[in-house]
């Protein structure tokens, strides 16, 4: 199996929950948003962060992992690189219409230019606030499905359509307002697959709370992932050349991975 561009993001370790009192039952969808946010930090707090830079380690098991690094920037600038066995997928994207992809696993040769669909999909990804902030004007559609137990904990489940269409449901716990757990569906391949990921080690940044690590998988199959956050930072200095076209491999393009179980491609938006 080849391991092709990984995109989460990572967004992934984006603030999602601060733990709270529990403030009476959330009955509409925009109590649930407005208590999210809150727990995250604030809305005003949320939309003070001009950058961010997220470091750690990502795990597709059978031995391909490495490091981990995300960069994002209003109004929606970023850089992500995953390094599996010494060669680094990268992504680039200016936040205005052009972005970059470089994936010495697939066989392309140099830097190769986002396709339409890229991005058409990058807003997503892009996105630090995530998609709960300003969700009407973003054209994203919330529905509050129900409460049901996740881990033995009541959670509301709150599903979003966005605007071109695509669901994905996030379950938030009933007390704290923490996301515990994503779903929704990623790329393998040619398919999409059902995919779900769980958030937990929650932790203060510069008055904003972070999910340290990120376990994902696709129900029934072997395919998983696993990010461990080591470092985040709030307002970094990034050049900006950062979010430009990125150098040249060098050398000949790596050798496909046969990934062990677990390794896939084309992880989704973890938002």
């Amino acid at each position: 199996m080849k391991i092709k561009t990984a995109w989460f993001l990572v967004i992934l370790l984006l603030p999602v929950g601060l733990l709270l009192p529990a403030a009476g039952s959330a009955q509409t969808v925009d109590e649930i948003v407005n208590k999210v946010l809150a727990a995250r930090g604030g809305i005003a707090r949320i939309k003070a962060v001009h950058s961010e830079r997220i470091s750690g380690t990502i795990d597709f098991g059978g031995g391909n992992e490495g490091p981990f690094l995300a960069e994002l920037e209003r109004p929606g600038k970023m850089h992500i690189e995953v390094t599996i066995r010494g060669q680094s997928l990268i992504r680039s994207f200016d936040g205005k219409s052009t972005g970059w992809i470089v994936n010495p696993f697939s066989g392309d040769k140099g830097v190769q230019p986002m396709t339409a669909e890229d991005i058409s999909n990058i807003s997503d990804e892009s996105d630090f606030d995530g998609p709960l902030v300003d969700y009407k004007e973003k054209g994203n559609h919330l529905e509050l499905v129900g409460k049901e137990n996740v881990n033995e904990k009541p959670a509301y489940r709150l599903k979003l359509t966005n605007k071109k269409g695509e669901t994905r449901s996030y379950l938030f716990d009933a007390t704290t307002f923490h996301l515990i757990r994503w779903e929704g569906t990623r790329k393998v391949g040619e398919k999409e697959v059902p995919w779900e990921s769980l958030f937990s080690d929650y932790r203060d940044v510069s008055g904003l709370l972070f999910a340290f690590e990120i376990d994902s998988d696709a129900p029934g199959t072997e395919q998983s992932q696993k990010i461990i956050a080591e470092k985040i930072e709030i307002d970094p200095k990034i050049d900006e050349a950062r979010f430009g076209k990125p150098a040249a491999p060098a050398g000949p393009p790596a050798q496909p991975a046969e990934a062990a179980p677990g390794s896939g491609s084309n992880p989704p938006p973890q938002k």
